[in-house]
């Protein structure tokens, strides 16, 4: 990780003769920079002054750059019908997973930044939210529910690591023993293990891991810095032989690249210890839908019209459907059938655990301190 310029690399706003082909970067789900976003005209593109050719001769590598995102206020609320928790946390903005199809991606685009590679190569941090957290979880008026880390992008992506965000913010809920989800597709949530365990034991935790393939070429190219498969599957392990009520989620699921592969998911989710199934169409809004459509024809050329008109299919016609009421499942013939087909799996498989609510009674708010006596 960097907070240095790229040396051979850079983003401008040019004319289209002087653009850099689209392709594959090293490490990197996008394979341009094209799309500025919706609230910027012009388009941006991947441009070189030439001083690669002799000093830095892998241009193909894009590294991270890391900026800082200030905030007053560290939980967000919603009331959307069709999400699980009604507030979350988010420690970052973008993400260094670079999955293709990430919801999140547009939400670049507020930054004057690209949802392609600025996304995954422009991460901002909240490196205060821990205080921000215990200021809001010490309010006299501050009424616990449960709330979920990371679900806007990864609270695990790979800076996690060097800035423990995640792992502060831990601290922080285990303390005020808030109850907390978290949906990931990494491996790092391992580490904090120490937490997440007594947290899990008290009914105050547990865990989604999301997989999206068990092909392990498919993962590479479709979400270059996640976790193996297998690594998941792994993880998932690790997780429910430590007392952790953990979940499999199969998602999102792509109409004639990935959704063949929904009761194969999760069966290994269901050996690994997962309790309860899950599953999600792909949607493609705003930019994502040029992002994602660029990156399939470049990977999988053979089957790009057939994978996009099996998404409409699924959508309306559209590739992507914003009705909260359909939105993560979708509608159509191709609609019904994946639901059949998970219904079916989640039985078979025993992914049909009833739901335990995390428990919000041991909350404790106020003066933390009077918590010692």
């Amino acid at each position: 990780m960097t907070s240095k310029p790229l040396p051979a690399l850079r983003t401008e706003r040019i004319t289209d003769e002087n653009a850099l082909p689209d392709r594959v970067r090293k490490g990197r789900g996008a394979v341009s920079n094209r799309l500025s976003g919706r609230f910027d005209a012009p388009d941006r593109y991947d441009t070189t002054d030439g001083w690669e050719s002799e000093d830095y001769p892998d241009i193909e590598r894009v590294q991270t750059i890391l900026g800082i995102d200030a905030v007053r206020k560290i939980i967000s609320y919603n009331d959307s019908p069709d999400v699980g928790s009604s507030r979350s946390i988010n420690p970052y903005k973008g993400c260094e997973h670079g999955c293709i199809y990430c919801f999140a991606r547009p939400t670049h685009a507020y930054l004057d930044l690209s949802p392609g590679l600025d996304f995954e190569t422009r991460i901002f941090r909240k490196p205060d939210a821990p205080e921000r957290l215990r200021e809001e979880l010490s309010h006299p008026k501050y009424r616990p529910a449960p709330l979920a880390l990371g679900i806007n992008t990864d609270a695990y992506q790979p800076i996690e690591r060097s800035e423990r965000l995640t792992r502060r913010l831990l601290e922080v809920l285990w303390e005020f023993r808030h109850p907390v989800h978290i949906v990931t597709k990494s491996a790092l949530i391992l580490r904090d293990l120490d937490i997440l365990a007594p947290m899990a034991a008290a009914n105050l935790f547990s865990a989604t891991l999301s997989v999206t393939t068990l092909d392990r070429h498919i993962a590479r190219v479709m979400e270059p810095r996640a976790a193996t498969p297998m690594k998941r599957i792994e993880t998932i392990r690790t997780l429910s032989a430590a007392g952790i009520r953990v979940n499999v989620l199969a998602a999102p699921l792509i109409p004639g690249l990935t959704c063949h592969e929904l009761e194969n998911i999760l069966k290994a989710g269901a050996e690994a210890g997962a309790i309860r199934g899950g599953y999600i169409p792909v949607r493609l809004p705003h930019e994502i839908k040029l992002l994602f459509e660029d990156w399939l024809r470049l990977n999988f050329p053979d089957r790009a019209d057939r994978v996009l008109n099996r998404i409409r299919a699924l959508r309306g016609g559209k590739l992507n459907d914003p009705n909260f009421k359909t939105r993560m499942t979708g509608t159509g013939l191709e609609a019904d059938l994946l639901k059949q087909r998970y219904e079916l799996a989640v039985r078979r498989y025993g992914l049909d655990a009833p739901r335990t609510p995390l428990d919000s009674t041991q909350f404790r708010g106020g003066d933390p301190q009077m918590c010692l006596f």
